[in-house]
């Protein structure tokens, strides 16, 4: 097994897992995206936790000195552009909503109620809605309650990091064993719990990942039999529901993690293959975007319903699912709507992501950048 430097496979992963995630929050009556496997595909977010503190802890776990000023910074231009350019274009779509309810064509809620409602914004502005007892956690840009997480993980990560990287293993571990017990009675958002143990079940991950590494060399053949298998076990814990589903599925997503972290097996080359890699680079760009062009998918729905008296749209439990009348025109709408994610975040990752990533890393300096010219975001 020979040492892998930029974790390409696992790009690959994040861009794969932010698709399931476009298909998981879109509702339809019926088609593929109504599959038991994508209906639980909210467990994915449990893996890009995992994948972050792995990338994380291998990018800046052999230092011995952190540059925490240089960190912080790197660490907030990666996330903080992308998340403040998609909270106004959410503050934009409540005032058209607003707009639009005062020329008769409501929508599902009032404008500026609910997890819209004003109050909700200076937590999300700052990133805390994940975190304060009072906010909500799934306000506005939604799919961002994770980066919220991310967010203030990264400064426990630092923290740790100063103290030396040798105790980044042990903290880890007693991390993830006391934030397992106190899930049973949270004091936190259960959310921000979930994504604490997951993040350091990675950072003890990638440690395991290091011992595997040098005992030496696993052919093609059996390092692929391993491969399928993990992948089998994803879709068969993702296809059911259980109790301790999340659990155990965050404990099968570091298998994975490090397993095709060696990238040595034939599925590991096929996840190679550069549209894969593509999805990858956008994955981030996807997981923040999509909230906001299903939110403009919807209304259309909506006001198309009205015009033509066509059962276009139905309420079931609070959520408002889209029907084009068939099971083949709701799959084909699904993927439509992928395509349009996608194009919306080549704008966003070219003209948010990246010059916001440039901008960290001049401020940062060379000092604070990751090793093997990583991008050290497992979210996603």
């Amino acid at each position: 097994m020979t040492q892998v430097h930029r974790f390409a496979v696992l790009d690959s992963f994040r861009g794969l897992c932010a698709a399931c995630l476009v298909f998981f929050h879109i509702q339809l009556v019926s088609g593929f995206t109504e599959s038991l496997f994508i209906r639980n595909a909210d467990l994915l977010v449990n893996f890009f936790f995992v994948l972050s503190g792995f990338v994380l802890a291998y990018a800046y776990g052999s230092r011995e000195h952190l540059n925490l000023r240089g960190f912080l910074v790197a660490r907030s231009f990666r996330l903080v552009p992308l998340h403040w350019f998609m909270l106004g274009v959410f503050v934009l779509l409540e005032i058209a909503k607003l707009l639009a309810g005062r020329w008769g064509l409501g929508l599902n809620h009032p404008a500026f109620t609910g997890p819209f409602a004003l109050q909700q914004f200076v937590p999300n502005l700052l990133l805390i809605q994940a975190w304060a007892p009072h906010a909500w956690p799934m306000s506005f840009n939604y799919p961002s309650w994770s980066i919220s997480v991310e967010f203030y993980i990264y400064l426990l990560f630092a923290a740790i990091m100063l103290l030396g990287a040798r105790f980044l293993m042990w903290a880890g571990v007693a991390l993830v064993a006391g934030l397992l017990l106190i899930l049973q009675v949270p004091v936190l958002n259960e959310r921000a719990l979930t994504g604490l143990a997951c993040f350091f079940a990675g950072c003890v991950t990638y440690r395991a990942f290091v011992y595997c590494r040098g005992l030496g060399q696993v052919s093609v053949a059996l390092m692929t039999v391993f491969e399928l298998l993990a992948l089998a076990v994803v879709v068969l814990v993702g296809s059911t529901r259980f109790a301790e589903q999340s659990l155990l599925a965050s404990v099968v997503f570091c298998v994975v993690v490090l397993l095709f972290a060696f990238e040595g097996g034939y599925v590991s080359v096929l996840l190679r293959a550069r549209l894969f890699a593509w999805l990858g680079r956008l994955s981030y760009s996807i997981y923040m975007t999509h909230a906001a062009v299903l939110f403009g998918l919807t209304a259309g729905f909506i006001l198309l319903e009205k015009r033509t008296g066509l059962q276009l749209t139905s309420m079931f439990e609070a959520r408002r699912y889209l029907d084009t009348g068939s099971a083949l025109g709701n799959s084909l709408l699904a993927l439509g709507f992928l395509a349009v994610v996608v194009l919306v975040s080549v704008f966003t990752y070219r003209y948010v992501e990246q010059p916001g990533q440039a901008l960290g890393r001049r401020l940062a300096g060379a000092s604070a950048a990751p090793r093997g010219n990583l991008d050290v975001t497992g979210l996603p």
